[in-house]
């Protein structure tokens, strides 16, 4: 429950900040523009607070906190005095129309570099994308990739850290080929670049990883049999099992790798298993039997137990920060790649090299934005860099409802010189509005699918 509530407050901070960005755009440019803003709202419904500016306008927050609008004196929609005519937002030229309906998604994509500079200034801890196994026989394994190689780039752009090596393979879902440069540890300062047979690859986002699915798996420290956390309340320590207990055996088997362990336990969901520990010197017989979680094989055991993990080597670890003016050619560099990447998925879910299953909703997002919060400031900048990204994109879909449509219709009367029938816009709003419910509907399904 209170993390269930973490994530709301999360998700309401985070949406409250895009929406203000992106409604502050259309506000400012329209202000610049000389038209009359009646009312400036975060949210929708009835106002639970507000103030009038110097200008007239009404500042607001409102009940409903799934979105935002600004209000503007159109001529369109209201009867408009002689006298305030040149303020309405339908009188102004159509260059300038236009510039209030795109400043929306440009203050998202200048909110995300903004960010990104942020999380770039103050640095993050990251770990260099060393390959620790490589599934003999895979896609990576054909390509001559080997364990102890470092990934440097993906088709040519830097891989720094894992997720950006993350980024890059989701992008290619669906092509036919992929270009890796790797560099081996034995051969210091020398690179090399592999391609990669990708025809046949195929896995699911949801349920399966990029990584794994092409046949290697980063390089992690090692994992003893040496337990470092168990969780209150859940299997293991209704078992009686300790922080600090040493695994053994597991019905008269030896164990020897942690791995192996958490097997067993995973394919043994609510069946007693003797284990066989150390503790403090001493062997002792535990019973352990595993509880139950659904999850894309089906149901699983889980014990509620995390391992010790060994150190990682110092030249794995670093800090990803650079100084100021650094910082913005980085976030200049980590918003265009993000933008790419979306663009490029939203193309691959049209062709359908990507399902509608994938498709995130808000409980998904405020998922994110707790999980993203609870890890620090950075890592929430860098989670609302990318959903601004996202909301930036989305709203220039050429549907009627979104900006994207209005300036479809704005290029419209730019070809044509005469504005579009209303009646016309009319359906085209209807339509437009038809198509975001259902998309909206998918993703929230989906969302209630992952609970």
């Amino acid at each position: 429950m209170t993390s269930a509530l973490w994530n709301f407050a999360s998700f309401i901070v985070a949406l409250g900040i895009l929406v203000a960005v992106h409604e502050y755009g259309h506000f400012w440019v329209a202000r610049r523009c000389g038209v009359k803003v009646h009312k400036f709202s975060i949210g929708f419904g009835k106002s639970i607070w507000k103030k009038i500016g110097k200008t007239g306008t009404e500042y607001s927050i409102s009940m409903i906190p799934l979105g935002g609008y600004v209000k503007m004196l159109d001529s369109r929609v209201e009867e408009v005095a002689e006298h305030e005519k040149p303020l309405a937002f339908d009188q102004k030229k159509l260059w300038q129309r236009s510039a209030i309906v795109a400043a929306g998604p440009m203050a998202n994509f200048l909110f995300a570099l903004v960010a990104y500079w942020f999380v770039f200034l103050i640095g993050v801890p990251a770990v260099k994308p060393i390959i620790g196994q490589v599934t003999p026989n895979s896609i990576v394994a054909q390509a001559g990739i080997q364990p102890g190689m470092e990934l440097k780039a993906i088709d040519g752009v830097q891989t720094a850290d894992w997720e950006s090596v993350n980024m890059g393979l989701i992008a290619h879902i669906g092509d036919k080929q992929m270009s890796m440069t790797v560099a081996s540890a034995d051969d210091i300062g020398q690179q090399r670049t592999v391609t990669l047979d990708i025809q046949d690859w195929h896995f699911d986002l949801e349920t399966e990883s990029a990584m794994t699915t092409l046949g290697f798996r980063p390089y992690s420290p090692e994992l003893y049999l040496t337990f470092a956390h168990v969780q209150e309340g859940g299997a293991a320590d209704k078992a009686g099992l300790q922080i600090g207990d040493t695994v053994l055996s597991v019905n008269g088997n030896s164990v020897s790798e942690w791995q192996d362990f958490a097997s067993i336990i995973r394919h043994n969901p609510d069946r007693s298993l003797q284990l066989e520990i150390q503790r403090n010197g001493m062997t002792l017989p535990i019973t352990l039997t595993p509880g139950t979680r659904e999850s894309a094989d089906g149901t699983v055991g889980f014990a509620g137990v995390s391992p010790k993990v060994g150190t990682w080597p110092d030249e794995y670890r670093f800090d990803l920060r650079f100084g100021p003016i650094d910082s913005i050619g980085r976030a200049i560099e980590k918003t265009k790649q993000v933008t790419s990447l979306t663009f490029n998925m939203l193309k691959k879910l049209v062709v359908g090299d990507v399902g509608l299953n994938n498709l995130s909703g808000p409980i998904s997002i405020a998922k994110g934005a707790g999980a993203t919060a609870d890890y620090g400031l950075v890592y929430f900048l860098g989670f609302l860099a990318l959903i601004s990204i996202n909301l930036g994109i989305i709203n220039l879909m050429p549907l009627p409802i979104l900006d994207g449509g209005h300036l479809l219709f704005f290029a419209v009367e730019a070809i044509t010189r005469r504005p579009v029938p209303e009646k016309i816009q009319e359906m085209g709003y209807r339509v437009g509005g038809a198509i975001v419910f259902a998309l909206m509907s998918i993703a929230i399904l989906n969302d209630f699918m992952r609970l």
